[in-house]
């Protein structure tokens, strides 16, 4: 079933703002890396925080690198998949030979998220039988395919961005001894509360009550979340001075946000309501002392979402041994909530840090 090309989706939208912006010379400046691998893994009995269990649960990852290198887990963000780690401006900075996550040194695992990309999701058949997942059990799912799947015992490093800075943060408390070093990146350690809630909630809102959704159960996509999710996009990632620069004009605003409007996209209602819903009980602080890894945290001065000013990584950092945080500084060449997935702004600094973190025992 073909969407209407009107609807548009947070992945097309991260699409045209890299696009827009200029990240495609990003290509011509980044490394060559290994051509990534795909494989998939079945986790039997998948227990959910709800007490739902599936029998069968498909888990889908991208592997790049031997699995004799160091292995390292790279988790992405919301709506997006393991391809959306695999970009010039992210891979094409820290794959190659000699660079910081050089593939021939380690063993690169990018999961799809339960609910994402390939791996089980409601579109599948389920609908909203599915259970209703939170950011606990998309990392249990991670855990059993880092353990079960592929017979990893300890990672060298766990790094995401965005939803994966969250899962990140929520992996150090829950395995502390799994692993060596934590880079939490676009995120905070802390409950979903102000503008990055309620935005989310207008998402999972207009998804809820647009009269086509049918409570999940619709035979063409429904229409009204298009806005809200072209909204969200807009308000809460892109960059004060990078949009000030890109749109200087009303006749500019006004053809960026068309374009975003009419962006292409195979978004499934209920998957995108399932994802953006599964954050609203995110709150690893009460845990934070337990965390053990060497921890980097990496947020950009311009994150619409998690605004530096409010104090919280300050506040929330003291609580973490031996923590620290990086916060890139604004520019019209950053990119708000987006600035992290472009490495050349923090790949040395990743640099530094492994090669300070201790390799502890397993």
């Amino acid at each position: 079933m073909r969407i209407p090309r009107q609807l548009t989706s947070y992945v097309a939208f991260c699409v045209c703002v890299c696009a827009g912006l200029g990240l495609a010379s990003a290509r011509s400046l980044a490394a060559e890396f290994p051509a990534s691998r795909q494989g998939q893994w079945t986790a039997r009995d998948l227990r959910f925080h709800t007490g739902e269990v599936l029998p069968e649960v498909r888990l889908s990852y991208q592997t790049v690198g031997e699995p004799s290198g160091e292995p390292v887990l790279i988790l992405h963000g919301t709506a997006g998949s393991s391809t959306s780690m695999l970009t010039p401006a992210f891979a094409g900075e820290l794959f190659g030979a000699g660079q910081t996550l050089d593939a021939s040194k380690y063993f690169i695992i990018i999961p799809d998220a339960l609910g994402a990309g390939k791996s089980a999701k409601p579109s599948d058949g389920l609908r909203t039988k599915f259970p209703r997942y939170n950011y606990d059990d998309m990392v249990d799912a991670q855990y059993r395919l880092v353990t079960e799947g592929l017979g990893i015992k300890h990672l060298r490093l766990v790094i995401g961005n965005s939803m994966g800075g969250m899962h990140t943060w929520i992996w150090g408390v829950k395995h502390p001894q799994f692993m060596d070093a934590l880079v939490p990146m676009a995120s905070q350690p802390t409950e979903m509360s102000s503008r990055n809630w309620m935005m989310r909630r207008m998402i999972v809102d207009a998804i809820r009550n647009d009269p086509d959704w049918k409570g999940g159960d619709y035979e063409t996509q429904p229409h009204a979340f298009r806005t809200a999710a072209v909204f969200f996009g807009v308000a809460t990632a892109g960059g004060t001075l990078a949009y000030q620069k890109l749109a200087p004009t009303r006749e500019l605003a006004d053809k960026l946000l068309d374009q975003r409007l009419a962006a292409p996209t195979t978004a499934d209602a209920n998957d995108y309501l399932y994802q953006w819903d599964s954050s609203r009980d995110y709150n690893p602080s009460p845990g934070l002392e337990r965390i053990e890894a060497a921890l980097l945290a990496i947020n950009s001065a311009d994150d619409e979402r998690n605004p530096p000013e409010t104090g919280i990584m300050e506040r929330e950092m003291k609580r973490v041994k031996g923590g620290r945080l990086y916060l890139i500084p604004a520019s019209e060449d950053t990119r708000g909530h987006l600035t992290t997935g472009m490495a050349k702004f923090w790949q040395n600094q990743l640099r530094e840090f492994l090669a300070a973190a201790p390799r502890r025992a397993m």
